[in-house]
């Protein structure tokens, strides 16, 4: 399930958006300040941030700045809201990296909406940079980069391997003579503990993300996204 974070002071417009983004299929989180979504950043990435500008002590285009330098927090979407004709603050949220903006007042179809649509950008964006991205989890075969929960992970090039095999094959049950095969080549001659010996290393190495990986009694692993 994605999960959204919505930084906005005034009470009935947080509480009125959260409210509408569960009722649409998404976890939301709200939050009053910078200081506090901040706090929660180092948490749990979200999948899209909702970002007012005007906050009480740091403003939102000072929060997106912080966002977009962050190695971490960068490729984190962002919408920004803007007062009614504020075009010099939706203009500089554009150059700072926002993904979308909505003018106040706006009607909470239009919010879910462009949530809705900046998300779909965001998963064809990381389509085409040949990234997986399960849950917390992101995977660039390209780069061989490896994060879990926004924290870069090292592996060995068969942990890689491995991991990225589990995750082209999202909640399918894999045996474990079938990951040897796949990983380590038929003519290999160890033994199935070897994978689990891997998936051990692999498991401590991914940090928050180690429980996406499920031990099928009897048979092997399958990895699957914990909510």
């Amino acid at each position: 399930m994605q999960n959204i974070y919505f930084v906005e002071d005034d009470d009935n417009i947080r509480e009125l958006v959260i409210y509408a983004l569960t009722a649409s299929g998404y976890r939301a989180q709200g939050f009053v300040s910078g200081k506090e979504f901040f706090e929660a950043l180092e948490e749990e990435l979200p999948h899209l941030v909702l970002l007012d500008i005007m906050l009480p002590g740091e403003d939102g285009l000072s929060l997106l700045s912080k966002l977009k330098v962050a190695e971490r927090f960068k490729e984190i979407p962002v919408i920004m809201l803007t007062a009614k004709g504020s075009e010099y603050d939706r203009i500089k949220g554009l150059d700072l990296g926002a993904d979308d903006y909505i003018t106040k007042p706006f009607s909470v179809m239009e919010a879910i909406s462009r949530v809705r649509a900046v998300l779909r950008r965001s998963a064809h964006t990381i389509e085409t940079e040949d990234t997986l991205r399960i849950g917390a989890l992101v995977l660039s075969e390209q780069k061989r980069s490896v994060t879990a929960d926004g924290v870069p992970v090292t592996l060995t090039f068969k942990e890689f391997e491995l991991l990225h095999h589990f995750m082209l094959n999202e909640n399918k049950v894999l045996s474990r003579e079938k990951l040897l095969d796949r990983i380590w080549g038929f003519d290999y001659l160890g033994e199935t503990r070897t994978v689990d010996m891997h998936v051990k290393t692999l498991r401590q190495k991914l940090g928050t993300c180690s429980s996406y990986i499920i031990t099928v009694r009897g048979v092997g692993y399958k990895l699957e996204a914990q909510d």
